[in-house]
């Protein structure tokens, strides 16, 4: 009995989280090979950065996407991604174009503030 119970032990749920740069990347606004460097030195588990490899966090990438897996029973936050995520931005100075957006539960997306032109109408107004 207790055989069967580690077996199913062993069997682990991961939780996948995917953030999406495709704009940035797209206009080579962003580099995704240093996003993904950053998050792999600033994330923290149980406090500690670097230990992402003892708790079998991974980050993998592709040309505009970053995906972290994680343990289930990790308890890994989704909301420590768009922290460092933010902090990322802001040293490459982008925080004033770039957002993080959740685009659905286990995603962000990075995105343009959207600058709509009816800003110009209102100032034609007080003219």
């Amino acid at each position: 009995k207790f055989i069967a119970f580690t077996m199913v032990k062993s069997k682990k749920s991961t939780v996948k989280f995917v953030i999406d740069c495709s704009q940035p990347v797209d206009d080579k606004v962003l580099d995704v090979a240093s996003f993904e460097k950053y998050l792999n030195d600033k994330i923290k588990i149980s406090g500690k950065t670097n230990a992402l490899a003892a708790n079998n966090v991974t980050i993998t990438r592709d040309r505009t996407k970053i995906t972290v897996a994680s343990p289930a029973e990790l308890g890994f936050s989704k909301r420590q991604l768009k922290y460092l995520s933010k902090r990322y931005l802001k040293k490459q100075q982008l925080r004033d174009y770039l957002r993080v957006v959740a685009s659905s539960k286990n995603s962000y997306e990075l995105r343009y503030f959207s600058i709509s032109a009816g800003d110009d109408d209102e100032e034609a107004d007080e003219e």
